[in-house]
């Protein structure tokens, strides 16, 4: 009877055969001109590694590792399937313009379970232009109503009213609170204060920890655990829907924009459902990590701070006290745009998207075989030192000083599906800095940090030590 070590070596070495097996069928069956690279441990691949947490200002050691040794582009085998991983501008932007000609969104099935076969991420085509049409219609009512800044702003200010007493507050999952708040009033007309608000924030908490768990179905799991919440998400979003058609208790009638879906769009509900949760992730997630990256960057840049400061104090000696900012303020922040997407650029909210080749494909020298996965990864292009001076440093004027580099910066994907509401977060966003700058001192957690799972989670949840500024400038040294 074989003993542990003996079953132990007998599996290593049967593995390590597969594994030269592998390798030697690839080179035989597709094209000699794919990039350099290694296919990882058979059927594992090298997903594990592609996944595990580093910081979000860095590609990490996975990419680091594998563009030293095979160039911005290579070959892998990631979410069950080869894959080519470009960490080359060109050829991400070459990707992202071809969409639904030469490529076409293929998220693994773990998302697919998650999200719904509804969802924007996962469609493509004329399915998903009927859907992104919807999520435009509402960002397009959004940018053209004065409610939405009002909205935004009142909330900000009731934020930061809320935290005079304190000395410390746990500012990502304030921002989460403020984000989520903001979109479910503008989109169903929700009142901040009604329990289900901190209801669904918890639920899309464990929706968003499901995107890049394993599929394993089992109790406790995080993939289990992110179907439940999407399946709860889903239901109440339901019950909102049915008290709409049958007079809400809770909708004060004016209008918004579910009633607008209701009235004008035909859909099924389960696309209405998916419609929702697209907005309320992407107005809730992506913005509330957006403006915690930059109160973190801005935490450590205390030079950055001062000229936001500056701006934002000669656009409040502009205005009549107590007077909400204009669309017109806005477009005077122009240093609060560059730290917004300096911000994008070195936090990296997204790090790689999701992309199948529908043909083979020849790009420059290499073949991309039709069927194979394809990863442009994001992070890639924004941490590029061909392409950003110091692209470790936290500095906003680069925006200013070389026009070029807006063509850089990727957070917000491009081509077809380039993300609708990328103007809506960078309003929410100079809004609530406006407000945040002017009111209070925050120091950073020395031990704190942005990590990236991919998703974008802190350390240490950004605890800040907080100070409201009229308190600190009348102190008595």
């Amino acid at each position: 009877m074989f003993g542990f070590w003996q079953i132990f070596l007998a599996l290593v070495l049967g593995l390590g055969l597969a594994f030269l097996l592998s390798e030697i069928l690839m080179k035989r069956k597709y094209p000699p001109k794919l990039p350099n690279g290694t296919m990882g441990w058979p059927f594992i691949g090298e997903t594990l590694n592609l996944l595990k947490p580093h910081i979000s200002t860095s590609i990490g050691s996975f990419m680091r590792e594998h563009c030293s040794r095979y160039g911005k582009v290579f070959r892998s085998h990631l979410f069950g399937s080869p894959t080519i991983v470009s960490c080359d501008h060109d050829l991400n932007m070459f990707i992202l313009q071809n969409e639904d000609k030469l490529f076409q969104a293929d998220y693994p099935k773990v998302m697919h379970d998650i999200l719904g076969n509804f969802s924007l991420l996962i469609l493509s085509s004329d399915s998903h232009k009927k859907q992104r049409n919807v999520v435009v219609n509402f960002v397009s009512s959004c940018k053209s109503s004065i409610n939405f800044c009002n909205l935004a702003e009142k909330l900000a200010v009731s934020v930061l009213e809320s935290w005079k007493d304190c000395r410390e507050v746990s500012f990502f999952r304030e921002m989460k609170k403020f984000t989520l708040k903001l979109i479910l009033k503008s989109l169903m007309g929700f009142e901040p204060e009604r329990p289900l608000t901190l209801e669904m924030l918890e639920d899309f908490e464990t929706y968003m920890r499901g995107f890049v768990s394993l599929p394993l179905d089992i109790p406790g799991s995080a993939y289990r655990k992110a179907v439940k919440a999407r399946a709860r998400l889903s239901s109440n979003v339901r019950k909102i829907v049915n008290e709409r058609l049958n007079g809400s208790p809770h909708h004060d009638g004016k209008g918004d924009f579910l009633d607008e879906i209701l009235s004008n769009w035909r859909l099924s509900f389960q696309e209405i459902a998916s419609v929702i949760l697209d907005i309320l992730l992407g107005g809730y997630e992506t913005t509330s990590i957006l403006v915690s990256l930059i109160v973190y960057f801005l935490g450590h840049n205390p030079g950055a701070l001062e000229k936001l400061k500056e701006e934002h104090e000669s656009i409040r000696e502009g205005k009549e006290k107590g007077k909400l900012l204009s669309w017109e303020d806005y477009q005077k922040m122009d240093y609060t745009r560059n730290v917004i997407l300096e911000g994008l650029r070195l936090g990296n909210v997204v790090k790689f998207l999701h992309r199948k080749a529908l043909q083979d494909i020849k790009h420059k020298e290499y073949t991309i075989p039709a069927g194979w996965k394809v990863l442009p990864v994001l992070a890639g292009v924004h941490l590029d030192p061909v392409l950003h001076e110091n692209p470790s440093e936290f500095n906003p004027s680069r925006w200013s000083t070389d026009k070029a580099t807006s063509k850089k910066l990727m957070s917000f994907g491009g081509g077809p599906r380039l993300c609708p509401g990328a103007e809506l977060a960078k309003v929410e966003t100079a809004l609530f800095l406006h407000h945040f700058v002017l009111s209070y001192r925050w120091k950073v957690r020395a031990d704190d940090c942005p990590i990236a799972y991919p998703f974008v989670e802190f350390k240490r949840g950004l605890v800040l030590e907080i100070e409201p500024i009229q308190a600190a400038e009348g102190k008595v040294d």
